[in-house]
């Protein structure tokens, strides 16, 4: 199982393997065929409150993370996704300008420690 993540600005390569939007809206100033991705799982992203209240403020990184896990664990595609992840090579594609501090890392961090479990 291998998950990376970009910003889905950043040209498409051969190392992307399945590409996967992970956010709610769809990223502005991109075309469907520019964007090259192959799942798009926005019922899996932060609720519009969470994603509102975090703001990408970094003092609340922690708390993002806490409170998404939890709403990952009522999610109804996460399972789906999971097993896409544990067959494929994945990228998780995300729009934010924040490289490290966005829902596509917490989402990846989510799904290796569920993994890790089994």
């Amino acid at each position: 199982m291998t998950i990376k993540i970009k910003r889905i600005y950043e040209p498409v390569t051969d190392e992307d393997g399945v590409r996967i939007l992970v956010d709610r809206l769809w990223p502005r100033g991109i075309s469907k065929e520019k964007a090259a991705i192959e799942f798009w799982f926005r019922e899996i992203a932060p609720s519009d409150g969470l994603r509102k209240w975090y703001s990408h403020d970094p003092a609340k990184w922690l708390e993002f993370r806490r409170r998404y896990f939890r709403e990952l664990k009522s999610a109804d595609r996460v399972a789906e996704l999971a097993q896409i992840v544990e067959r494929s090579h994945v990228t998780f594609l995300f729009s934010s300008k924040e490289p490290d501090l966005n829902n596509a890392r917490a989402l990846k961090e989510y799904l290796e420690g569920k993994v890790k479990k089994k």
